[in-house]
């Protein structure tokens, strides 16, 4: 990891130390900056994030963090002592920066894993649909006439799309919590 000072960031932000000071980050998991403003933390999580174009997580606990959390990719509140401002701008609050390794490693695979699914879900149920319209145009000769009720079309969207995510996002864990905590590679997959 690489901790960096408020006073070296603003130095290095500079365009003139800025690429070398991404080949350093690129070496590195994880880059902690102390005593730095909010403009400094946001326009380095904004830098990493345009020029390697990689992923970035912003973890903070208070006010004073809320530009850098809005600018990462993913930003995770922490609230306590120095209030909810943090907590209110994130993408997901944590009570402690404990849980942060559990909302990784556990929730984060199960968010993954129950996303991806359902994408493939909707489309399948789309096309199923879409081509039941298809090929019962031949059967009516192309005539656009409508081969089922609008109530059924309606019961069949409501049904088929809101009964399924709510099932398959309260059931579905692929794996168990103390297995994906037991074993970090499996956040890989």
């Amino acid at each position: 990891g690489l901790v960096i000072d408020g006073r070296t960031l603003e130095h290095v932000l500079h365009d003139s130390l800025q690429s070398i000071f991404l080949e350093l980050t690129e070496k590195c998991r994880a880059v902690v900056c102390c005593r730095a403003t909010p403009l400094q933390k946001s326009v380095l999580v904004r830098l990493v994030r345009n020029k390697l174009k990689a992923t970035t997580l912003a973890v903070g606990d208070g006010a004073n963090d809320v530009s850098m959390i809005q600018v990462a990719d993913t930003g995770v509140g922490i609230s306590g002592q120095e209030g909810m401002q943090a907590v209110m701008a994130s993408d997901f609050a944590i009570s402690q920066f404990r849980h942060l390794k559990k909302l990784l490693l556990v929730h984060g695979h199960w968010c993954y894993t129950r996303l991806t699914n359902m994408v493939l879900y909707y489309f399948y149920k789309n096309v199923a649909y879409v081509n039941l319209l298809f090929w019962y145009q031949f059967f009516c000769g192309f005539s656009g006439t409508s081969m089922t009720d609008h109530w059924i079309l309606i019961l069949f969207n409501l049904l088929f799309t809101s009964v399924p995510p709510i099932v398959y996002g309260v059931l579905d864990k692929d794996v168990p919590a103390e297995i994906l905590m037991q074993l970090p590679q499996l956040y890989m997959m």
